[in-house]
């Protein structure tokens, strides 16, 4: 048995080739066995850069199958957003919110925010800030008149997430807006059921405005609210003591109010900080000089400009 070496225009080519005679010692048959194996191994390496893998199979060393995809679909979620930022006429595009922490921050009331039995009875928080050292603020949508789907357009695009607190009133002649907004992965919560001056209320008349909501929220929505934000942001004693009675764990108000037009600042050095909650409200042209998309462009783009990103809510508390 020999090998032979043939040349052709393209490569060569290892041929093997058996002596005529038949072996016919069994001994002589392995070691003959043997070595056409050795030669035929030969000629695969020869022949290795021609050797293709089959189907699917990846080339030595390559990176495992599911980070080539990862960093494609990463690639591709980055070029969409980029193209949103576009499309909305945005300066920047909008930065990522960090993985909320594996350890939620405790949330208490802000100091001068208590009422008396705070503590003792375990009322709801009433809080401005998320205690964070990230770069992040969250954005809250009170109580529902404006009903834009460009809106749900625009913040579906941009990947930007907010929590909306609902007032039956405001919702009740189109349920199915926030029904779609809730399925985008949005959270809904209670901001009461007709939007009244909480303080000025008996708590039996409290309880009804908050535990109504929460069973407005139930019948269109399938859950009850943890989160309640008193209308104007202002609350009692007895207001907290309700909320809680109707199941009630929160009670966010805010840090910023942000218009089409301009911001308002709860704080004196009228700027953002780390962990800030920022209002605004379902608004179109009727009360604006302006529409729910511009109220978000000038949002986005303050937030971005300064370094933040926009986290969502839920994920600290």
């Amino acid at each position: 048995m020999r090998a032979v070496v043939q040349n052709d225009k393209s490569r060569a080519q290892c041929v093997l080739r058996t002596p005529r005679p038949v072996l016919r010692r069994r001994g002589a048959t392995v070691t003959a066995a043997l070595a056409v194996a050795v030669l035929a191994a030969g000629c695969a390496q020869d022949d290795a850069p021609d050797v293709r893998g089959a189907a699917g199979q990846q080339a030595p060393g390559a990176p495992p199958a599911r980070a080539v995809d990862g960093a494609a679909k990463a690639r591709e979620a980055r070029a969409a957003l980029v193209a949103a930022a576009k499309r909305w006429k945005l300066d920047k595009v909008p930065l990522t919110a960090p993985a909320p922490p594996a350890k939620k921050p405790e949330i208490k009331a802000r100091e001068g925010f208590e009422v008396d039995g705070q503590e003792t009875e375990n009322l709801p928080p009433v809080f401005t800030t998320v205690p964070t050292e990230e770069k992040i603020v969250f954005l809250t949508i009170d109580d529902g008149a404006e009903k834009d789907p460009a809106f749900l357009k625009m913040m579906s695009e941009l990947k930007v997430p907010y929590t909306v607190f609902l007032t039956d009133e405001e919702i009740k002649d189109d349920y199915g807006y926030f029904k779609k907004m809730q399925a985008r992965g949005i959270t809904l919560n209670n901001h009461t059921l007709s939007h009244p001056y909480l303080p000025g209320l008996s708590y039996e008349d409290q309880k009804r405005e908050i535990c109504g909501m929460q069973d407005v929220m139930e019948k269109h929505y399938g859950k009850r609210p943890t989160l309640f934000r008193p209308p104007f942001g202002n609350y009692n004693h007895d207001t907290l003591r309700a909320a809680k009675s109707c199941g009630i764990e929160y009670a966010p108000i805010w840090s910023e109010e942000v218009y089409v037009d301009h911001w308002e600042y709860r704080e004196w050095d009228q700027d953002l900080h780390p962990g800030d909650i920022v209002l605004t409200h379902f608004r179109g042209t009727d009360d604006w000089d302006g529409t729910m998309t511009d109220m978000v462009r000038r949002f986005l783009d303050r937030v971005t400009a300064e370094g933040y990103a926009v986290a969502r809510l839920e994920d600290y508390l």
